[in-house]
């Protein structure tokens, strides 16, 4: 997943465990920084929109860390801190241009001239066919395509049943088709 190995989850239990919230907090950032970032990237429309992000989950996941019940792994808590702020930062969008009476197709998308993303046309024309997808189905797709999740990790993350994630994935993925299908 892109984390940083050498700080062990119970190291960061342990500092949780004797209020070095300050000292796991900082582990936290240097072990999920880069995966987070690449788990949210699919989702936003630039590379600011993910920094300013990521800098709301850091800030959830500060706020919420005395609070954590270590009832399940750290990593899925942190990604569903993380789904959850990139699924509302999609509704808070969606609202921001129903207000300003523009349609969501006009929002911006990943361009060959956006300086940071680096990838092949195939790649952009997939990126810009994911942004058309429901915020659910893009989330679930993008972690299981680009991040290669397992259906039974995305669940606890998604707060779902696996048997809706295989839907949603599988209906994502035949939309998807079928956009770039009619492109070419």
């Amino acid at each position: 997943m892109g984390q940083t190995p050498h700080i062990a989850e119970e190291d960061i239990r342990q500092w949780c465990r004797d209020g070095a919230y300050e000292q796991a907090f900082q582990a936290i950032v240097r072990r999920f920084s880069e995966s987070l970032y690449w788990h949210v990237r699919p989702l936003m429309d630039s590379h600011e929109d993910t920094d300013d992000l990521l800098q709301e989950i850091f800030i959830k996941i500060w706020s919420a860390l005395p609070a954590f019940r270590w009832e399940s792994q750290l990593y899925t808590w942190i990604y569903r801190i993380a789904t959850n702020e990139a699924l509302n930062a999609l509704r808070r969008k969606k609202v921001r241009a129903a207000l300003q009476f523009r349609s969501l197709s006009h929002v911006r998308e990943i361009t060959d001239d956006d300086p940071y993303f680096d990838g092949t046309a195939a790649q952009n024309r997939l990126l810009k066919a994911l942004r058309t997808l429901p915020a659910k189905q893009r989330a679930v797709f993008s972690m299981r395509y680009f991040e290669d999740l397992k259906y039974e990790e995305i669940a606890p993350i998604l707060g779902t049943s696996v048997g809706s994630l295989k839907a949603s994935y599988h209906i994502a993925a035949e939309k998807l088709k079928s956009l770039l299908a009619s492109e070419l």
